[in-house]
């Protein structure tokens, strides 16, 4: 029993296979037809007819069907409804990483021992923060030095203006005394700029990186103590094929996913575009900005760019629409009461519609269910999704009255 059981699945699951082919796959129709399978599947309906047909396969499909759609037969009833015009949308995806709005590497711009530091890794600091500290002994003593020469030489200019006033002091005097107080005052603003140089301030407000010294070290101008970054913004970095430039605008919305969460959506704004194409890669660097006003984001992530461009205006049509043959895609439409088969090329696939470019004709209905009766010519009831019958229907017949 169980050999029986395995050959009928086997059969079954052939039959099915065959049917797939013959209503899917119109590549495999002639090994269907010289198997003597075709026109049993398509007098069933399974396998649409289509002009490639022999013409004995086609009489024995509508005599199968009580010649629906020929001169014996009634219309054929069908939904169908107008093509809609629809936006063709050039969509482009890239990958870009983040950087801060603002980002400064703090250095001491002097050399000498850390004595002071008043920042944890992570901490947040507003601009003009005193972040540390170096010793400045050296620097105090220069300071009080340069004081004591501005108070020596402001004395002696004051003591040669009074002997002027008697005629004791020459002009010459008086000049080199003005000479020596100004010299004096630079030293003093000398020393009081080395002093300024032993804070390490923050330039900017921002987020603490992590920390490259200690209290303690001898730290140089090229010693990194830590980064200090401003991100309540990124800057995402991408690029952009040249087929696009002029479609690219500053202030253009564009949406990103960090690739860390992929279920979320952050809307971003264009805010810089870079002045040449790249000749090598025929990019174009763009920069886009987003908000981390919630500090979820970090510098260095990566980010999936998505950006919509409008393009031409084309018509849609429903997928079911879409039918194939030998020779490339078709739908069947209804013209004047009457089934044709138009020939399309598929422009763009969305999620509820197929944009094509097809040659229609004012009036023209794309059947959307139904087309496995059809044939060029055939008499054709169109009725809409609701079941109401369209404009486009089949006209009465001459002798037929209406009913009372």
């Amino acid at each position: 029993m169980a050999i029986w059981k395995q050959i009928l699945l086997i059969i079954g699951l052939g039959a099915i296979l065959i049917a797939a082919a013959g209503r899917f796959a119109p590549q495999t129709w002639p090994y269907l037809q010289n198997a003597g399978l075709l026109a049993p599947l398509q007098s069933l309906g399974i396998a649409p007819i289509t002009d490639d047909a022999p013409k004995s396969e086609k009489k024995a499909a509508d005599s199968s069907r009580g010649g629906r759609g020929g001169k014996g037969g009634g219309p054929i009833a069908v939904i169908a409804v107008a093509p809609v015009p629809a936006i063709i949308n050039d969509k482009l995806t890239a990958i870009g990483t983040g950087q801060a709005l603002r980002s400064v590497a703090i250095r001491p711009e002097v050399s000498g021992r850390l004595i002071g530091l008043h920042v944890s890794a992570g901490d947040f600091v507003a601009p003009q923060t005193v972040i540390a500290n170096l010793d400045r002994e050296a620097t105090e003593i220069a300071l009080d030095r340069a004081r004591l020469l501005v108070d020596d030489a402001q004395t002696k200019l004051t003591r040669l203006e009074q002997l002027q006033k008697s005629g004791a002091a020459t002009n010459l005097q008086m000049k080199d005394a003005n000479l020596a107080l100004q010299n004096a005052l630079l030293g003093q603003r000398q020393a009081e700029f080395d002093l300024s140089r032993r804070a390490i301030i923050a330039p900017i407000g921002g987020y603490v990186g992590l920390i490259g010294a200690e209290v303690g070290d001898q730290v140089t101008a090229s010693t990194e103590l830590l980064w200090l970054e401003d991100r309540s913004s990124l800057l995402v970095e991408f690029r952009v094929p040249e087929r696009l430039v002029s479609q690219i605008e500053i202030g253009s919305d564009v949406q990103l996913r960090p690739l860390a969460h992929p279920n979320e959506t952050i809307a971003g704004t264009i805010t810089a575009i870079d002045n040449r194409v790249d000749e090598a890669s025929r990019t174009l660097r763009v920069q886009a900005m987003l908000g981390n006003g919630q500090d979820r984001l970090r510098s260095g992530m990566a980010f999936e760019i998505m950006l919509s461009f409008s393009g031409e205006t084309a018509p849609s049509v429903d997928p079911l629409a879409i039918q194939w043959g030998s020779s490339g895609s078709y739908v069947w439409v209804v013209r004047d009461g009457k089934a044709a088969r138009v020939s399309v090329q598929i422009l763009q696939r969305n999620a509820e519609a197929v944009l094509i470019r097809a040659e229609f004709q004012d009036g023209d209905l794309v059947v959307t269910e139904g087309v496995q009766n059809l044939r060029p010519g055939s008499d054709v009831a169109p009725k809409d999704p609701l079941g109401k019958a369209s404009e486009a229907a089949a006209p009465s017949a001459p002798n037929e009255r209406p009913k009372s």
